[in-house]
């Protein structure tokens, strides 16, 4: 497998900048003008790419008022919510997804979806999008990942709530249906997630385990969970974006407003630049200070003969002179010449007394 996948003109991978996904998710909040909105706040914040969700409600659930067809009551958003209703409220209508796609490439981003069953992924190959999304939930509909493979697209694998075992799964069925190109996202399914349950720990055991570029699929608020995640080697960051969360909608309470994305642009590259090499010592940069690291100096006016001692000679700021550790090899020795206040010591200065 690649330790780089292509999106559109963007190498995802270890090497390149963090490729960062904004999720529009349902704070569209059914107003098409609001969705190029977010489109455009997502643009003028610099990442590279917009993701939708192609379902309808009645490809995702069935129209049921049974218990199970409730979200759990305690749940922090949608408690005792029906699947049916939410799904209905939250769905991107799909005569939208071309009018975003259309502005999201007007706008230099790469766009595509989640899609939900195999009507969904059809759709989405019409309208040529770069790559596939799986969402979390559906990991294991092996059928649906078989679809999704047989594109040949990058295929984006979000993993929240998988075990080794189910994401082993779906990877294999993924990779004998033509994906050669592959992301797996780490992440949780909690929305909101707390930063505790995020075990950002698990990223490059996935990245050796399944051998694939690894990215993290991030429902925390704020930037640091994503940053960090950045740290341990997550090459793609997917993060839900919305114009304000004043305004509401059904994922805003978890979702970045406009200054935040920005902000998550800046800090996932300021953390990627910062991982550099497994390098220890001096940097280029750190030349013009290395200079004023301490060194021998003689500290007053001396004759030739007089003995050196703490008082003529001391450790001080620049580095011209002998290195400090010198002073317990000169102490006591006799000064070959005279030499003025403030010169960079030298062997040439010292010669043992007599």
């Amino acid at each position: 497998m690649s330790k780089s996948v292509r999106i559109g003109k963007h190498e995802v991978g270890p090497d390149h900048r963090p490729f960062i996904i904004a999720e529009m998710s349902g704070n569209h909040n059914g107003e098409l003008e609001r969705a190029l909105r977010i489109v455009d706040v997502i643009a003028d914040s610099g990442a590279q790419a917009l993701k939708l969700q192609t379902y309808t409600a009645d490809t995702i659930t069935l129209d049921s008022d049974r218990d199970e067809f409730f979200v759990d009551r305690n749940h922090p958003l949608w408690g005792n919510s029906n699947l049916y209703q939410l799904y209905q409220q939250a769905y991107t209508p799909w005569e939208w997804h071309e009018p975003l796609f259309n502005r999201a490439k007007e706008r230099g981003l790469v766009a595509f979806s989640s899609p939900f069953d195999s009507t969904a992924v059809d759709f989405l190959e019409s309208l040529d999008v770069p790559a596939h999304k799986v969402a979390s939930a559906e990991l294991v509909d092996l059928p649906l990942i078989r679809r999704i493979a047989s594109t040949g697209k990058p295929v984006i694998m979000s993993t929240g709530m998988g075990t080794v075992q189910e994401i082993a799964a779906a990877v294999q069925p993924a990779r004998e249906a033509g994906c050669e190109q592959l992301i797996v996202m780490g992440g949780t399914a909690a929305y909101p997630a707390e930063p505790a349950d995020c075990h950002l720990r698990k990223l490059p055991v996935i990245a050796d385990a399944f051998d694939c570029v690894v990215g993290y699929s991030d429902h925390t608020m704020g930037v640091g969970v994503s940053v960090a995640a950045v740290a341990l080697g997550a090459s793609a960051i997917e993060k839900h974006v919305t114009t304000s969360r004043d305004e509401g909608g059904v994922d805003s309470a978890f979702s970045l407003d406009s200054a935040e994305i920005s902000s998550l642009v800046v800090e996932t590259e300021r953390a990627w630049l910062a991982l550099g090499q497994p390098h220890i010592g001096a940097t280029d940069s750190e030349e013009a200070v290395r200079r004023l690291r301490r060194s021998l100096y003689v500290s007053r006016d001396v004759k030739a003969g007089e003995r050196v001692n703490s008082e003529n000679v001391r450790s001080v700021r620049p580095a011209n002179g002998l290195p400090p550790i010198a002073f317990d090899q000169i102490d006591g020795q006799l000064f070959t010449r005279d030499v003025e206040f403030a010169t960079p010591t030298d062997w040439s200065m010292f010669r043992p007394a007599i």
